[in-house]
């Protein structure tokens, strides 16, 4: 499954998911709600890019 990497660092890894705002591993980037902002500084989703 593709990664995806914030702006401040933050790596989105659908392996591990985001377990403490409620993102099951296995929850593909495409997947999350669009509610889902970055753990670490609140980004949206927009603004992830995919890591090579």
């Amino acid at each position: 499954m593709e990664k995806y990497e914030c702006p401040c660092g933050y790596v989105y890894d659908p392996e591990e998911g985001d377990f403490e705002n409620g993102v099951e591993a296995g929850t593909a980037f495409k997947d999350l709600p669009d509610s889902w902002v970055c753990p670490l500084c609140d980004a949206e989703k927009e603004f992830f890019e995919l890591v090579d």
